[in-house]
């Protein structure tokens, strides 16, 4: 080779940037280039159901098979349970025939497990014909005080939940109030008894009352009508009739005085 052509070719490759640069930068990309990679690999098919926490409660998507859309449900972990799942995903979509809950080994989840329970390893959601794997994300596991903690806070939320049964602590008051109410029955049946027994002398004695003062008036009239036309004139007995009739106005004047009362049916509860 020329001697020449030699020195301008080193002198032109000095010039020149090393070629191992070219791969550096192909490693370095934008940061809008990395943003987009990562979001398009958390992408999830529209068909899967996914499980998502937000503000601390799990959030199931389903696609629901009668409407064809996906539908969200918020789950309470502590007081929910499987069964309150399906029966939210059955009375969402009234097409759902059948709906279960199975373990990745193919056990039948039973709908008493609490969500919190559910959502601690993979599980199968069969809605009618159709199988979905469901993967919860895997949550932090907790140190043993905040664990012990934890299950304290749940025990206390239970109990709480126990004694705001309302419903059924009116239930089992009013059973136990009927309970004492008959227990009273049967102890005041033979008081009631002696009762009757008394209202029953009483009105006997206030009915024989009356017509004892009705007989007494009759008694009365006639002695003074023969003591008017038969034994004495009625100059003699006019002033005589005139007391009596005069004195029982009194009587009947100092009895409302004293009881502020007029009326039949008030001397009849007074009498007896």
């Amino acid at each position: 080779m020329n001697p020449s052509l030699s020195g301008c070719k080193g002198a032109f490759q000095n010039t020149l940037p090393p070629l191992c640069g070219f791969p550096q930068v192909h490693q370095r990309l934008s940061p809008w280039q990395s943003v987009r990679v990562v979001y398009c690999s958390t992408v999830v098919p529209s068909d899967e159901v996914t499980v998502v926490y937000q503000n601390g409660l799990p959030v199931i998507s389903v696609n629901l098979p009668s409407r064809r859309e996906r539908c969200q449900f918020t789950l309470k972990p502590i007081s929910d349970s499987v069964g309150v799942f399906l029966q939210q995903l059955q009375a969402e979509d009234r097409g759902i025939d059948r709906v279960a809950i199975y373990s990745a080994d193919g056990t039948r989840v039973a709908s008493s497990t609490g969500i919190d329970l559910l959502l601690l390893d993979d599980f199968k959601l069969i809605i009618n014909d159709i199988t979905y794997h469901v993967r919860p994300p895997k949550r932090e596991l907790l140190s043993h005080e905040n664990a012990t903690t934890l299950n304290d806070v749940k025990t206390l939320v239970q109990q709480l939940y126990t004694a705001l049964c309302i419903e059924e602590h009116q239930l089992n008051k009013e059973k136990e109030l009927i309970g004492r109410l008959e227990e009273l029955k049967e102890q005041l049946a033979p008081l009631e008894k002696v009762r009757l027994e008394l209202s029953r002398k009483a009105e006997k004695r206030t009915t024989l009352v009356l017509w004892g003062g009705l007989a007494y008036m009759a008694t009365q009239f006639g002695i003074l009508a023969r003591l008017t036309w038969w034994e004495y004139s009625w100059d003699i007995m006019e002033p005589v009739t005139y007391f009596i009739t005069y004195g029982s106005a009194m009587a009947m004047y100092a009895y409302f005085v004293m009881t502020r009362q007029v009326g039949l049916v008030v001397l009849t509860s007074m009498l007896q």
